[in-house]
């Protein structure tokens, strides 16, 4: 290995280091191996799994176990976005085009429109589509008969499903923030992926400051290793990781500059709050739905932040670290 080749490891894709198997998946225990036993009877019965549904927050892994399963169940699997089909016409060309057992996974399937939810219903409960051809008195309802398929559906926010579409999956699956300790294995499993050098202590502390998220930990292995490449470091250790976690803002805690500062509006301007969500994101520059869905669930996870019917409130647990901090 020549010198440069130190510090010079392969770029890489986030699928590069998406595992590709259950047994590579760190963390998230039961749910694994409850999905181990749905994808194994399915497989003994010779049927369609169940359609599935993932929720929980965004990084932990939704996508890459909806992959898993298609590789495990040895299938193909078509992935789309929810917010990205418009029509139910758009959805019926892409039911009628799968294969026998195929896997459709529709990420943010809480954004379908309307018109395109209706047409999943046939379609997941009998594997039908019911389409109105013609307009006018001349418009006749015809039945298309569809491949087996199953539908893996994955949301930040469960809670905005509508009843009958979230009561049409058989399987629901919850992923849970990863420890520290996970994170630690994911980052050094990561590490071994894209050359990099990294020693137990340095995984740790980004474990430590990950928020819980194994893409944040992917992410800021790679945005470390570049002080190390900068600094002439040949391997990645605890002083570092936190050199560079402390350089780009991100504390012990995993809190970054929006945290602070969505902490500080609420305890320096509204007193502790409650504040509203719009309120929020007026002050902070943010839009309310980021807020909602990537900064407030780590926030509530550490108990530093509540959410009431009058608006967000900091907790006295917060004030107590914001305070240390200033």
């Amino acid at each position: 290995m020549s010198g440069n080749d130190i510090f010079t490891p392969p770029e890489a894709e986030e699928s590069h280091v998406r595992p590709r198997s259950l047994d590579e998946f760190i963390g998230q225990d039961d749910l694994k191996a409850n999905l181990k036993v749905y994808m194994q009877a399915a497989l003994e019965r010779g049927k369609v799994m169940d359609h599935t549904l993932f929720f929980g927050g965004p990084g932990l892994g939704k996508t890459t176990l909806a992959q898993i399963m298609a590789a495990e169940l040895g299938v193909n699997i078509v992935s789309i976005n929810g917010p990205s089909l418009e029509h139910g016409g758009d959805l019926a060309a892409i039911l009628a085009d799968l294969a026998p057992q195929d896997l459709l996974f529709v990420d943010e399937i809480h954004r379908l429109p309307v018109s395109v939810e209706e047409t999943l219903y046939p379609a997941m409960e009998d594997f039908r589509l019911n389409m109105v051809m013609g307009q006018g008195p001349g418009a006749r309802s015809v039945k298309i008969t569809l491949n087996p398929f199953t539908l893996v559906g994955a949301t930040t926010r469960s809670g905005l499903l509508s009843a009958p579409l979230r009561d049409r999956f058989g399987i629901h699956l919850r992923l849970e923030f990863y420890s520290p300790e996970e994170l630690a294995r994911i980052a050094s499993r990561a590490a071994r992926l894209l050359g990099i050098r990294l020693r137990e202590e340095g995984a740790m502390e980004i474990g430590r400051r990950a928020r819980g998220t194994p893409r944040i930990a992917n992410r800021l292995l790679r945005r470390i290793w570049d002080f190390c490449v900068v600094n002439r470091r040949e391997e990645l250790g605890t002083e570092e990781a936190a050199h560079a976690l402390d350089s780009m803002g991100v504390d012990e805690l995993g809190l970054d500059q929006m945290d602070r500062k969505l902490l500080s509006v609420i305890l320096d301007n509204y007193a502790g709050g409650p504040v509203g969500l719009k309120t929020l994101a007026v002050a902070c520059s943010e839009d309310a739905r980021t807020l909602e869905e990537i900064y407030e669930p780590y926030l509530i996870q550490i108990g530093f932040l509540k959410r009431t019917a009058q608006g967000r409130t900091a907790t006295a647990k917060a004030m107590q670290y914001y305070n240390k901090k200033k």
